[in-house]
C-alpha cells in the first residue's frame, strides 16, 4: 500500500470540513438540552452520511483502492470505539456527571482526540516508512491486545485505574459547579468532577489509540486516508454514545468481535511480506465480525428476557 500523492487543496478541504462540522456540532448541542435517543440516531445517520460522502470523494479523486482503504479504516475505528464508549459510561457514572453535562465533557474530549490522533498517525507513518520492522511490532501488539480482550470479564462496573489515580492525586471538589471545569473553594482552585472526567477520557483515548491506530495501519499507511477516516469516525462519537449508552452493557459478545478484528489486523500485519489482502476483504471481515457479535448479543439478551417472563 503506497502513500497517495495528496495535493494541498485536499488537505485544505479536510481541514475546512473538520472546522465546519465541529462548529455545527457545537451550535446544535449548546445549552443544557439533553439529546433524546431519537435525535442522537438522527445525528449518527448524518455523521455516517458525511463519512460515506467523503469516502466517495476519496474514491473518485484517488482511486477505488484508496476508497476501500478509507472505508476499512473508518469501520475499524468506528467498531473499536464502541468498546471505549463503555469506559465513558463507567467514568460518568463513577463521578455522577448528569446527562446534561456529559456532552460538554465529550465535546472537549473529541477535540483533544482529533489532535492526539494526528500526532499518533504522523508519527506512526514516519516510523513505518523508515523502519519496516515496526509493522511486525504493531502486528504483535494487536494480537496480544486481542488475547487480553478475550480474557477480560464480559462486563465490569469498576472504576478505571486512571480515574482512581486522578481522584487520589488531584485536588478536586466532589460537587459540580454549574458548567465549570474548575472551581474555587476556601481560596483554593479545585478541579470539578467534569475536569476529572475530561482528563480520564483523554488518557483513556490515548491508550485506546495505541490499539486502534496500529490496527488502521493494517489497511493503509497513508496519512491522509488514516487521519480523514479517524476524523469522521470520532466526529460521530458523541451521538453514538447517546444511542448505545443504554445498550452497551447488553452487548455481551461484542468483545469477541472486537478481539477478532484486532487479531485479524495483527495477523495481517505480521504476514504483510507474504500475504496481501485487498482493502475490500478487510471491510467485509470487519463488518462480519462486529455484525455477528452484535446480533448474537441481541439474540442472547432477548432469550434471557423471554425466560424471565416465563418464570414470572
Amino acid at each position: 500500500m503506497s502513500s497517495l500523492d495528496v495535493p494541498a487543496w485536499a488537505w485544505a478541504l479536510l481541514a475546512g470540513l473538520l472546522l465546519l462540522f465541529v462548529t455545527i456540532d457545537l451550535i446544535a448541542h449548546h445549552g443544557d438540552q439533553v439529546d433524546s435517543r431519537r435525535r442522537a440516531v438522527m445525528w449518527s445517520v448524518i455523521w455516517i452520511g458525511a463519512a460515506l460522502a467523503f469516502n466517495g470523494f476519496v474514491a473518485l479523486h484517488f482511486g477505488a483502492e484508496a476508497g476501500e482503504q478509507f472505508l476499512a479504516a473508518y469501520l475499524l475505528e468506528k467498531s473499536l470505539s464502541i468498546d471505549n464508549l463503555f469506559l465513558f459510561l463507567v467514568i460518568f457514572g463513577a463521578l455522577r456527571i448528569p446527562a446534561s453535562e456529559q456532552h460538554r465533557v465529550l465535546t472537549f474530549g473529541i477535540i483533544g482526540a482529533l489532535v492526539t490522533r494526528c500526532l499518533f498517525i504522523v508519527g506512526g507513518v514516519a516510523a513505518l516508512h523508515r523502519w519496516h520492522e515496526v509493522t511486525y511490532a504493531f502486528g504483535g501488539l494487536l494480537v496480544i491486545t486481542a488475547l487480553k480482550l478475550l480474557r477480560a470479564p464480559a462486563e465490569t462496573t469498576e472504576k478505571p485505574r486512571t480515574l482512581d489515580w486522578l481522584t487520589r492525586h488531584l485536588p478536586w471538589s466532589h460537587e459540580l459547579d454549574g458548567h465549570r471545569f474548575v472551581t474555587k473553594h476556601s481560596g483554593r482552585w479545585l478541579a470539578t468532577p467534569m475536569l476529572i472526567a475530561l482528563i480520564a477520557i483523554e488518557i483513556t483515548d490515548v491508550v485506546f489509540a495505541l490499539d486502534s491506530i496500529p490496527a488502521a495501519f493494517a489497511v493503509s499507511n497513508d496519512t491522509f486516508i488514516l487521519y480523514s477516516s479517524n476524523v469522521f469516525a470520532i466526529l460521530g462519537l458523541r451521538a453514538l454514545y447517546v444511542v448505545l449508552a443504554s445498550a452497551l452493557t447488553g452487548l455481551r459478545y461484542l468483545r469477541f468481535g472486537l478481539a477478532g478484528v484486532l487479531a485479524f489486523a495483527g495477523v495481517k500485519m505480521l504476514l504483510a511480506s507474504w500475504v496481501t489482502l485487498s482493502p475490500a476483504i478487510s471491510v467485509c471481515v470487519i463488518a462480519v465480525m462486529i455484525g455477528v457479535s452484535v446480533i448474537a448479543s441481541v439474540i442472547a439478551r432477548r432469550n434471557e428476557r423471554r425466560r424471565s417472563e416465563l418464570r414470572v
